[in-house]
């Protein structure tokens, strides 16, 4: 346990760099055993085997060279205007009828303007690629025909396969201008790079990007796709979109592996990316900020978000409910190293909602304002989760960790919750209503006002082990059965008891712990105590 000085402060501790605890031991004459939810603390390789989750090893193909393909074209060449008085969309088709399959489009440097789609399907091998291009498309009213995308490569009825798209910035800074660049749908073989979108999307249409891989053994690559500026809530654009548009949108007919890497988005009306898919979608680096719903929503297997930072620090167009990441249905999920900063907090941090399976949080930071939201909340039909390794800091008056009653035991460990957030509202740092939850290594220093506590345990057979909790009031509050208390060092800033054990609590063990001014017993029953320091 931490030593403390007569005059600590409330300052956050350093972790150490092995904390690892030993299984829990019991005397000879305890008369019981403690819960038998999983004794030992977990690295990540045992829970990730034991839950099921995806190894992190996955790597997609690449966009494929020039020399692979049998015709490659310069649009120019073709009658393409690159000074942005024309539009290109004819000489693109025409390039198609020439050229057809098997075909690399190049736009040297200069501006290109598009008042219509360009739609391709079928194909088996097919790319565009302009690193010094700029596509100007035409504003809502100037757009021919449905008034949605610039480029449509493949369809659920005629995917394509083997795709490249790269280099391009599209320039929708006009009034009344945004355009879904690109909507794509391929078995397999997709390679999206360096595209980025500027201009605040007004238009009142789709968002910049739809991406699908159809085959369950297909895999695809997005890498730096960026729209920082965000979109208009339709309700003020022209076009009659609901709510408006999304960011990067993962569409429920993919159903094999989609790598996301170093994306930027910005504030969207109806989330930022959202990923609604029976396969994979992984989320390697960038950063999300500041859309409605959630800035990262997923629904999928095996799904990763990893090296990410989601931001709220802005609501301009008064958006509903910011949360930082929202996980809808699926199993398998992996938050890892992911940061999540809510200097102007309208939702939670991360939500699990009703259909999520096995999920776990590890190394990751989150940071909540000073507004009445929770750091990580479990809903009552989120199964089997652990969070690891991950700090939560606390300005507002929410649960750094809300569990919610359900099946599947939520395992904490090594987590430090700080901040000065007030228990006017939630009155705990963690809300447990789950039986067979468990609570290992933890730091929890709560200075805040208004009888800020640590924990309280409303379901049965919950375990806290070798934490330390210091809070302005009442560190543990047991009002469910057999919870286990063992080896934590528990203080009241304001010397209220250590722990208290309500009327409705019973056959509770505490053990080995350090505990400022005991345990204040409102009438629970069948209490075992052993080998307790109480100062």
């Amino acid at each position: 346990m931490s030593e403390r000085g007569a005059g600590e402060s409330a300052g956050r501790p350093t972790r150490g760099a092995d904390e690892s605890a030993g299984p829990l031991t019991r005397g000879p004459d305890e008369g019981r055993t403690p819960p038998s939810v999983m004794a030992n603390r977990w690295g990540r390789r045992t829970f990730v085997a034991a839950l099921g989750v995806a190894a992190v090893g996955w790597a997609a193909a690449g966009p494929a060279a020039a020399s692979e393909y049998a015709d490659v074209v310069n649009v120019v060449d073709e009658g393409a205007d690159d000074t942005g008085g024309e539009s290109i969309t004819p000489v693109l088709y025409r390039c198609r009828r020439k050229y057809g399959d098997d075909t690399l489009l190049t736009f040297p440097d200069g501006t290109y303007f598009m008042d219509a789609q360009f739609r391709f399907t079928g194909f088996t091998r097919f790319g565009l690629t302009g690193p010094g291009a700029t596509i100007v498309p035409a504003d809502y009213y100037g757009f021919d025909g449905p008034q949605y995308r610039l480029f449509r490569l493949g369809t659920n009825d005629d995917p394509g396969r083997n795709l490249q798209f790269e280099g391009f910035t599209v320039d929708q800074t006009a009034k009344d201008t945004g355009i879904r660049v690109l909507e794509t749908v391929v078995h397999d073989g997709l390679a999206v790079s360096d595209i980025t979108v500027t201009g605040f999307h007004d238009s009142g249409t789709w968002g910049p990007a739809r991406f699908c891989v159809t085959d369950p053994g297909g895999s695809g690559t997005v890498t730096r796709f960026k729209a920082p500026d965000g979109g208009e809530k339709s309700v003020n654009a022209p076009g009659d979109l609901d709510r408006g548009p999304t960011g990067i949108l993962i569409s429920r007919s993919h159903r094999g592996t989609i790598e996301l890497r170093d994306c930027v988005l910005g504030g969207f009306p109806d989330n930022g990316l959202y990923g609604t898919s029976d396969g994979t979608i992984r989320v390697v680096g960038g950063h999300y900020e500041n859309s409605d719903t959630a800035s990262i929503r997923l629904r999928g297997y095996d799904c990763l978000v990893k090296d990410a930072t989601v931001t709220v620090d802005a609501n301009p167009q008064g958006f509903a409910n910011q949360r930082g990441i929202r996980l809808d249905a699926g199993t398998g999920f992996r938050l890892s190293n992911v940061t999540i900063d809510l200097a102007k907090p309208n939702g939670h941090a991360v939500t699990l909602m009703d259909h999520v399976g096995r999920t776990r949080i590890e190394d990751s930071a989150i940071t909540v304002g000073d507004r009445v939201n929770h750091g990580i909340v479990v809903e009552s039909g989120a199964n089997a989760t652990a969070i690891v390794d991950t700090d939560v800091k606390l300005a507002g008056g929410g649960n750094a960790v809300h569990i919610e009653d359900g099946d599947g035991a939520v395992v904490c460990e090594r987590m430090i919750i700080s901040g000065m957030a007030s228990g006017a509202t939630f009155r705990h740092a963690i809300r447990c209503n789950r039986d067979g939850c468990e609570f290992r290594g933890l730091e929890i220093w709560q200075p805040g006002p208004h009888k800020r506590r640590a924990i309280v345990f409303n379901g049965d057979d919950c375990l806290l082990y070798d934490s330390l909790c210091k809070v302005r009031q009442i560190p543990v509050l047991v009002n469910g059965t057999g919870a286990w208390i063992e080896a934590n060092d528990l203080e009241s800033y304001d010397d209220w008891p250590a722990i208290k054990l309500a009327d409705t609590s019973a056959d509770v063990t505490i053990k080995d712990n350090t505990l400022k001014n005991g345990v204040l017993n409102d009438g629970s029953s069948g209490l075992r105590m052993y080998g307790n320091d109480v100062i």
